[in-house]
């Protein structure tokens, strides 16, 4: 394994670790507003907080899939021709999440506007929910031939590590959106938001006990890399709780980090638990290795340089579109015209 191998692995790994961390808000936000939103007036805020920002949160996931196509394509052909039906159903979901906020806003009748009230609601579960299976699913192992062609059959899809995986996946980002409608709203709804976030915390927790158990017996991680999964795993309990603690002492920035670190973490375990590998077989004979998936040293030399320039830029306009909104928006004001 090269340097730079090495190097885009790690960069294809920070890439969903924002993903996670910045649209996990976004997908919290949105399921939440089914539960803490109550009039048509705190949907439209639910919506607002969020609406200068899931585009380029959404971003960083077609960032890491055009990463993964260019620096691993043995990696990105195997992992989406194997999956290719459940990221059609992501796929859907981050459409009709996305075309939610402007059929919301343009809705003739009130049936209407509340139809795409909920598919926000429907679009922001959904496609975490299946995103997770993905992963939890692959990182169990995948029927694959020495071509790296996957023969998946249903339970490889759904079994017990992959459900628990998107249920977790859909509490961590409630509970992450949860924190960041307390850090952007007034009012009534970051009072809800906080008291449904007490509630979650201690479900969270014990959630996390089954999710360990599940990653030790389900994988390799904890006999391949005992220490590092181990470490890993602690950090996600220790970012829960300094979520939690920011919940129950009112801090809104320790609140936010916590839970969206934890989701980082979670990121981390697995990216750590692949590494030699990107795909791992049920056939230890045909793993993909990162040496055996990664684009020739021009390719990514290339994609090095232009990376170097580009990316100093993007963080720039990212960090400002975050700035020249950081405003408090009130529950009961009417956003959506």
């Amino acid at each position: 394994m090269t340097t730079l191998q090495l190097v885009w692995f790690l960069l294809i790994c920070v890439l969903f670790v924002g993903f996670f961390f910045l649209e996990g808000f976004d997908f919290g936000v949105g399921m939440a507003s089914g539960i803490i939103a109550r009039t048509d007036a705190e949907k439209d805020t639910m919506l607002h907080i969020i609406g200068p920002h899931w585009v380029v949160n959404e971003t960083w996931l077609v960032t890491a899939g055009g990463a993964m196509f260019a620096s691993f394509p043995l990696w990105y052909a195997s992992l989406f021709s194997s999956y290719y039906i459940m990221f059609l159903l992501v796929l859907t979901g981050l459409i009709l999440r996305g075309v939610s906020f402007e059929f919301a806003g343009h809705a003739e009748t009130q049936k209407g506007r509340h139809f795409w009230y909920n598919m926000f609601v429907f679009g922001s579960f959904f496609a975490p929910f299946i995103l997770c299976m993905i992963f939890f699913s692959m990182i169990q192992g995948v029927p694959l031939d020495a071509n790296g062609d996957g023969q998946l059959m249903f339970f490889d899809f759904v079994n017990w590590l992959s459900i628990v995986g998107g249920v977790a996946g859909v509490l961590m980002s409630v509970i992450h959106g949860l924190n960041y409608t307390r850090l952007t709203t007034t009012g009534i709804l970051r009072e809800r938001a906080q008291k449904l976030n007490r509630i979650l915390y201690p479900v969270l927790f014990v959630g996390e006990v089954v999710f360990a158990l599940l990653v030790i017996f389900q994988t390799d991680f904890f006999t391949a890399k005992p220490i590092s999964s181990t470490i890993i795993t602690l950090l996600i309990v220790v970012m829960s709780l300094v979520g939690a603690w920011g919940v129950y002492q009112d801090r809104e920035i320790s609140s936010l980090l916590g839970s969206g670190l934890s989701l980082a973490f979670v990121v981390i375990l697995i990216f750590n638990g692949l590494f030699p590998r990107v795909m791992i077989a049920t056939n230890p004979a045909h793993n993909i290795l990162i040496k055996d998936a990664a684009s020739s040293p021009m390719a990514l030399q290339i994609m090095t340089i232009v990376v170097c320039v580009l990316l100093p830029i993007v963080l720039i306009y990212f960090i400002w579109s975050y700035v020249i909104f950081a405003h408090r928006v009130p529950s009961d004001k009417k956003v959506v015209e």
